[in-house]
């Protein structure tokens, strides 16, 4: 199929388009050719997503059946980008987030639950929306994907490298409460693999799907697994307890994921795409230590810890 890839050179993006070369689809990138293509040879057009006349411009007598928006963050960003080819898709596959739903009671969250329209993920909420009116108005081919966190080999957010930067330096872990809120990580393979298992698939046409791994783990757990994927002994992880509120860190941010509970099904994938997740969380935190965190020698760079040295004066 002629695909085009919206970004294609970062995270998400490098795995999603190395799956789909490697099956043989015709794949062209667009973006601001300021990182090089996860494979040399690619057409790349670049231009500002951002610039609704350059995509006009460098877009308008291109032909694709598929596009994959990786990195549309508001509804301006998406809009004019299905104007253009609105009338000629076999399929829009939209990378939005499950970090779209209301804090609920009740979990996992499934696709069918509740949005919290004040998230900071409104821009994705009001995407989807957009996307569900041209479906209802004209039958528009799209799909939603919605993952929880995303960890992996080229992880531009500390995730699993904030755990690794304590563990090798043997740091104390500092950790918000008592550790014990439940949290979802999917590693960014899988998340492409279901992103690719879309295409030709008439039933994901007009669905959203949650996509991340089908276990969870506690803020503890996530520690102690990342202590054995760096050849650490978790038993031996320091970890000091500590109540947010009792703290003012300003603008920084002192543990990388959200103070509650947060886990989503993929039940819905798993049935629909015929797809499941090749890592468990081990197997999948080594791919980051070995083939990212110790390539860019991380573990001798310089961090800032001044959140954590905060926290335990």
């Amino acid at each position: 199929m002629k695909i085009l890839v919206m970004g294609g050179t970062r995270f998400i993006g490098v795995s999603l388009v190395k799956q789909l070369v490697a099956q043989g689809h015709d794949v062209t990138l667009f973006n601001r050719g300021k990182k090089p293509s996860p494979i040399a040879g690619l057409r790349t057009i670049i231009g500002d997503r951002t610039d609704p006349q350059q995509l006009k411009e460098k877009l308008g007598n291109e032909s694709f059946e598929v596009i994959f928006d990786n990195n549309g963050r508001e509804l301006s960003d998406t809009q004019p980008l299905v104007e253009i080819f609105r009338d000629r898709l076999q399929h829009f596959v939209y990378m939005s987030s499950a970090g779209v739903y209301l804090d609920s009671d009740v979990l996992p969250y499934a696709e069918t639950d509740a949005t919290d329209p004040k998230s900071r993920h409104k821009g994705k909420l009001d995407t989807e929306a957009y996307l569900q009116q041209l479906r209802a108005e004209n039958g528009f081919p799209y799909t939603s994907i919605r993952p929880t966190y995303i960890y992996g080999p080229q992880n531009y957010n500390d995730v699993e490298a904030w755990f690794f930067d304590r563990i090798v330096r043997d740091r104390p872990i500092p950790l918000p409460a008592n550790g014990k809120f439940i949290t979802q990580l999917g590693h960014v393979e899988d998340l492409a693999s279901a992103m690719v298992t879309v295409l030709g698939n008439q039933k994901a046409i007009g669905e959203i799907y949650n996509v991340s791994d089908t276990r969870y783990v506690t803020f503890i757990g996530l520690a102690k697994q990342c202590a054995i994927a760096a050849g650490k002994d978790p038993s031996q992880l320091n970890f000091v307890y500590y109540n947010p509120k009792d703290y003012d860190f300003g603008k920084k941010k002192a543990f990388p994921f959200r103070l509650q509970h947060f886990f989503a099904t993929v039940d819905k994938a798993i049935q629909d795409l015929h797809w499941q997740p090749k890592y468990d969380l081990v197997s999948g935190l080594k791919t980051s230590f070995e083939q990212d965190y110790l390539v860019r020698q991380r573990g001798q760079a310089d961090i800032d810890f001044s959140t954590d040295d905060q926290i335990l004066k």
